[in-house]
Parts: C-alpha cells; structure tokens; sequence
C-alpha cells in the first residue's frame, strides 16, 4: 500500500489511497490415498482379525445356549421330584384317613410297606421330609400303570393340581402339645388348593421349541421311546454335541 504525492514533493493528497496488489500464486495439488499394496495389506489384517473373532463369538453364543438349556432341565426335573413326593404324600394320607388317623397321628403311623424284594424295612417317613408341606389329594391322575405316582405329562405340571396343606405334621413335628384333635380335623378337612409346578413348559434353546423327549421310570436305559407311563426324565431333541463332546440328548 502507498501513498500518491499531489504537487510538490513534500505535499500529500489527504484521503487518497492507492492499493497496489502484485500476486504470483502458485498452486500445488497433492493428491493423497492408499497404494495397491497398501490396501491388499489393511485388508489381508481385517480378514485374518474378523476370522479370529468369529469363532469366539460362536463359541460364547453356544456356552449361553447350554447353560440355558441346563437350567430348563433343571427347572423341569425340580418340578418333576417335587410332584412326585407329594403324590406319594398324598397318597401315604388317604391310607391313614382311611384306617382313621389324623394327621398328627400319621407321623407315627407305619410307613409305606417295603417294596417287593427290598426286604422288610420300613420306607422313609415322607411326612418327615421338610420339603414336603402339601399333599397331592387328587389320586385320580394316576393310572395302574403309573404307581409310583410321577406326573403323567409336563401339561399337568403347568396346569396345576388340588393340594392339601400337611399343617398339623408340621406342628407336631416343632413338639406343640396343645394341638387338639379338633384342630387335627380341621385341618384334615381343609379345602384343597391348586398347586401350580411349572408356570410354563420351557423352550428347548437348541431346537428353538417346547418339544421333549420324556422317558418313563419303567422305560430301559437304552430305550429309544417313551412308554407313556409317566414323565420320569426330560431331555433335548438335539443330537448336536456340546462343548464337553457330550450329546445334548443324553442331558
């Protein structure tokens, strides 16, 4: 920027200004990327991480689809043994109801004659057992061919069936000497009410369904299909092998 002289060399021109503008721009254009072997490089590293990576995850989705499966069938034979014992709760209470004894006096009834062939001990007192506090009083599920009283199908599990509370053995059991034979009665006669086990048939991870493969306590180790007795065991339709190189079918 410079200033104009007007007249003589010392005078200015106020308020005059010139602008002298001299540019000589030069422009370069770099033009940046990936060189073929560059690439071939980045992409030779993200396929060997993406196959590295794969099977872990697999592998993690397979051990989540075993513990799933671990816990239904534990969910389903929790149900099946808890069933089971108060069938045969309900079943010990009808005898003594009908040889006349209340429920205080049936803790000191005897127990369940010995099973053909298992000598002449007594079975184990199943009033005496802390996880039993009802009794199954509907004795009509089970057929001749199911005495041994498990669920006939998981269906029943879900619906659910009548129970009576086991109230004065558990009073006499905590050594109560007041309890009456009135209040044996009453809770004899109580009114039964609907025990639920399962409150739903669990899906198989595995298959993706709530089909089973049930056997019956009176169906050979080896048998390949179900009597229909009873529900005494539950396994998965997969015939894919775990990560311990077990069958999923034999769980």
């Amino acid at each position: 920027m410079t200033r104009k002289r007007h007249g003589d060399a010392g005078s200015w021109r106020r308020g005059e200004i010139v602008f002298s503008v001299s540019l000589r721009h030069r422009v370069t254009v770099s033009h940046s990327g990936f060189s073929l072997i560059e690439l071939i490089i980045t992409v030779s590293v993200l396929a060997i991480l993406t196959l590295g990576v794969i099977p872990l995850v697999q592998v993690s989705v397979k051990r989540q689809k075993e513990y799933q499966l671990r816990a239904a069938l534990r969910e389903m034979r929790e149900a099946i043994d808890q069933f089971h014992r108060e069938a045969v709760a309900g079943a010990q209470m009808q005898v003594n109801q009908q040889q006349g004894l209340n429920t205080v006096q049936q803790e000191q009834a005897p127990r369940n004659p010995p099973a053909q062939g298992q000598g002449q001990g007594q079975a184990p007192n199943v009033f005496g057992d802390p996880r039993v506090r009802v009794a199954i009083t509907d004795q009509t599920l089970f057929t001749a061919d199911n005495p041994d009283r498990y669920p006939p199908d998981l269906e029943t599990l879900v619906k659910g069936v009548d129970v009576l509370p086991i109230t004065a053995g558990s009073l006499g059991r905590r050594g109560n000497q007041n309890y009456t034979a009135t209040q044996a009665a009453s809770a004899d006669s109580a009114i039964p009410k609907t025990k639920i086990y399962l409150r739903q048939i669990p899906i198989d991870p595995m298959t993706g369904n709530r089909d089973w493969v049930f056997s019956s306590c009176y169906d050979a180790v080896d048998s390949t299909s179900w009597g229909g007795e009873n529900v005494f065991n539950v396994h998965s339709k997969s015939q894919a092998t775990a990560l311990n190189g077990e069958k999923y079918s034999d769980w």
